[in-house]
């Protein structure tokens, strides 16, 4: 039974109980296609690095793509957000003020690497970069540090064209290493940590970056390697 189907028996067997079961319906069921069509938004872009990911590896070269990683908001966070924002909770609102409900998420081994895949992506014909965020040359507050893009992709239905915004985050192996310990810490919102702990975090991230950036210095002994992180402004 498909996903329109079971959502239909869902309201119906709950008919009774619904003040307005066919506007409830109809809600459920656009929320439904808009999340399928980020889906699709993210295949768009997971499927371009896929393809990059192969060409350097056929072409038996360093390859700069060391994984790749997406994901939906899911259905609460999206809520939460927009009331956040003091929106109500429509499909004109999500596509209208929030751009990272679809997210894909690009770790690379060196820091010129980063940027390097964030310029192959960006000078693609059918990519549009909407804003870029640069964590790593401006680390947030908490010692976080990832580029962060926000793209258009184009999504053709059966009868209409989408126009989808997609989040990418490109950032090195240690920083994500980082990012994923401090979520990790941070991700019961209803404990509260030590007060050292947000300290202790962003002194790591200290330390991390300047890892990364000795990482970055040994990189330069390898055949043709090139510092891309001049080549993407803000």
């Amino acid at each position: 039974m498909n996903q329109e189907l079971i959502l239909k028996q869902a309201i119906k067997d709950n008919r009774a109980t619904l003040s307005n079961p066919d506007s409830i319906y109809k809600s459920m069921l656009e929320f439904q296609q808009l999340l399928m069509l980020y889906d699709a938004g993210i295949k768009q872009i997971t499927t371009k690095f896929d393809i990059l990911k192969e060409e350097f590896n056929t072409k038996n070269l360093r390859n700069p793509i060391e994984a790749i990683h997406s994901r939906i908001k899911d259905p609460m966070s999206i809520i939460e957000k927009l009331t956040r924002k003091g929106l109500s909770i429509s499909y004109k609102n999500i596509v209208s003020n929030l751009t990272d409900v679809a997210g894909v998420r690009v770790v690379c081994p060196f820091i010129s690497d980063v940027y390097h895949v964030a310029k192959m992506i960006s000078e693609q014909d059918d990519v549009s970069v909407i804003t870029v965020k640069d964590y790593i040359k401006n680390p947030k507050q908490n010692g976080y540090r990832s580029l962060h893009l926000i793209v258009n992709v184009d999504v053709y239905l059966s009868e209409q064209k989408h126009i989808i915004p997609v989040e990418i985050q490109v950032r090195t192996i240690a920083m994500d290493f980082w990012a994923s310990l401090e979520h990790q810490l941070h991700y019961k919102k209803d404990f509260k940590m030590p007060e050292n702990v947000d300290s202790e975090l962003k002194s790591c991230a200290d330390i991390i970056a300047q890892t990364d950036k000795r990482m970055q210095e040994l990189a330069k002994n390898l055949p043709n390697f090139k510092d891309y992180s001049q080549d993407l402004g803000e």
